[in-house]
């Protein structure tokens, strides 16, 4: 039998190719497992005509992820529905004939059609892959996190980022990631307007049935915020039984007024903005809430400036 994902077995000790028998071991047992050229493998457990199509890296699953599975596998097994995940070795952004040639076979075999309800998913690179393979598989939901358009450098030289990949073709199959979502049931985009690359990699993908969810002060990881924040699979679960939206996303992103990176990244941008009032509201609300320490070293600091400076000290609010 394969380890389970709740094993107490240290799996950092483990090597690449240890860590991708045990996966190969998980998907044969449950539906299979098959190696994609040197780069990328398939990962597919089939349970129900549900589906999540997940683009992970070794390095995200593995850093990030319990058990060292896919974010899609955890989503997937608690209800027992199917998960597929596009494995990427390295930063490849899964431009590679091999990954064509699977969904290819996918279309020929028709076998999104077996599905009730699909979701692509995906952040960053993978963001940009869930957009440009969510074509395969018309009305599929898609939920892409910072995901780039395309590195082609004639449409996104302004892009200074990545440019060991300006030599790999964006233009051929499942090339540019914003027209290949256009038989996609509703896509939702979610970044921090604030990441102003990322801003201009979503403005891209706008089209009638896109949906932009920005994510201010949620910095350059809102994938692995959102997963901490406990929020990612309840996205992908609501976009599973067809629930997700805007408004059900902001109800679950009231989660960050728990999040401590992102309480520290709303106040550093007040600090910067020299609005010492708001400033003073959010730490008095943080430290009533959750207690933090440093918030309340700094609450006494911005109080002291308020009354030095003659000005009322705020009453509370919200962050």
């Amino acid at each position: 039998m394969h380890r389970s994902d709740t094993d107490a077995e240290d799996l950092r000790s483990l090597s690449e190719g240890q860590w991708f028998a045990r996966i190969e071991e998980i998907g044969e047992e449950a539906g299979y497992f098959q190696r994609l050229g040197e780069s990328h493998a398939a990962f597919f457990v089939d349970e129900s005509p549900t589906l999540i199509v997940t683009f992970e890296t070794v390095n995200s699953i593995r850093r990030s992820q319990p058990g060292q599975l896919p974010l899609g596998y955890h989503v997937a097994k608690g209800r027992k529905w199917s998960h597929l995940c596009l494995i990427a070795r390295s930063d490849t952004w899964y431009r590679d004939p091999a990954v064509y040639a699977y969904f290819d076979r996918l279309v020929d075999d028709a076998f999104f059609e077996d599905f009730d309800q699909v979701v692509f998913y995906g952040a960053g690179m993978a963001g940009y892959a869930a957009a440009a393979f969510s074509v395969t598989a018309p009305g599929a939901t898609v939920i892409a996190i910072q995901p780039q358009a395309t590195l082609d450098p004639r449409i996104a030289g302004w892009d200074p980022r990545y440019t060991e990949m300006r030599r790999t073709s964006f233009t051929d199959r499942y090339g540019y990631a914003p027209d290949m979502t256009e038989g996609a049931g509703p896509v939702f985009v979610i970044f921090d307007p604030e990441q102003v690359l990322d801003a201009m990699h979503a403005a891209l993908f706008k089209r009638s049935y896109t949906t932009l969810l920005p994510c201010r002060n949620l910095g350059r990881e809102i994938d692995l915020a959102l997963d901490t924040m406990r929020i990612l699979p309840s996205i992908l679960a609501a976009a599973a039984t067809g629930h997700f939206d805007e408004r059900l996303f902001r109800i679950f992103y009231r989660a960050r007024r728990n999040y401590r990176p992102y309480l520290r990244s709303l106040l550093a941008r007040l600090d910067a903005d020299g609005r010492v009032p708001l400033a003073a509201i959010l730490c008095r609300n943080v430290v009533n809430r959750l207690g933090a320490t440093k918030f309340a070293a700094r609450l006494a600091q911005l109080e002291n400036e308020l009354e030095m400076t003659g000005q009322r000290r705020p009453e509370q609010g919200q962050p």
